[in-house]
């Protein structure tokens, strides 16, 4: 909101709401070392590019007109020069904000190892049909999974049988179109512009994770 009340381009906003929480550094570098550097690139090549394609899609269809009216309180715009012993301090905090989610996604990884039957998922999740993906990608927008905790389940996954067209979809959705997320840009846009976003996301990781499968 701040950036639209500071006459942004809507365009511009919008990919950096879609852009934001799934090309996260951290993301992306906990990819390449779990899932290998080749995923990781084509991860973030993919989704940067749809990023951008689905942020100016909707300039072009006229959605900035769906954004509310919200006066923002409490905010205060820091204008402050640039300190590299605050950046360090920011950074600390992120790597410690980030630990817990990985042992959650650890955790939640060691069950699906221990109970799960390597058959079950590599019968039903690992072959290469195409509504594999699709199927992952709606079942990850109302299932909240921060991103620095699927990865460590994806590999799991993938160590288990599961394809990984289909994973990337289930993270792309989960991190992009989350239900936390999706209330509160109900806050701030219109019905429309929500559905809208919810479907560029569910585009974006179907697409995404059909173009793995070419990969």
């Amino acid at each position: 909101m701040n950036l639209l009340n500071k006459k942004i381009r809507f365009g511009i906003v919008m990919v950096f709401l879609f852009a934001s929480p799934i090309l996260d550094p951290t993301i992306i570098t906990l990819m390449g070392a779990t899932l290998g550097m080749k995923a990781a690139a084509a991860y973030t090549v993919i989704t940067a590019v749809f990023s951008v394609v689905m942020g100016f899609l909707l300039e072009k269809l006229s959605f900035e007109s769906s954004v509310k009216k919200v006066v923002m309180t409490g905010y205060q715009d820091n204008q402050s020069l640039f300190s590299l012993r605050q950046a360090a301090r920011e950074t600390l905090a992120l790597m410690k904000s980030v630990y817990p989610y990985l042992l959650i996604g650890a955790a939640i990884g060691s069950v699906i190892h221990g109970l799960v039957p390597t058959d079950w998922i590599s019968g039903y999740l690992g072959g290469s049909q195409w509504w594999l993906v699709p199927a992952a990608a709606i079942i990850g927008i109302p299932l909240y999974i921060r991103l620095q905790a699927m990865i460590p389940l994806s590999q799991i996954l993938i160590a288990k049988g599961m394809a990984i067209a289909p994973v990337m979809a289930l993270m792309i959705s989960s991190a992009g179109a989350s239900l936390p997320e999706m209330t509160l840009l109900n806050s701030i846009f219109k019905r429309r512009l929500v559905v809208a976003f919810m479907v560029s996301v569910f585009s974006m990781a179907t697409v995404s994770g059909l173009l793995f499968y070419a990969i």
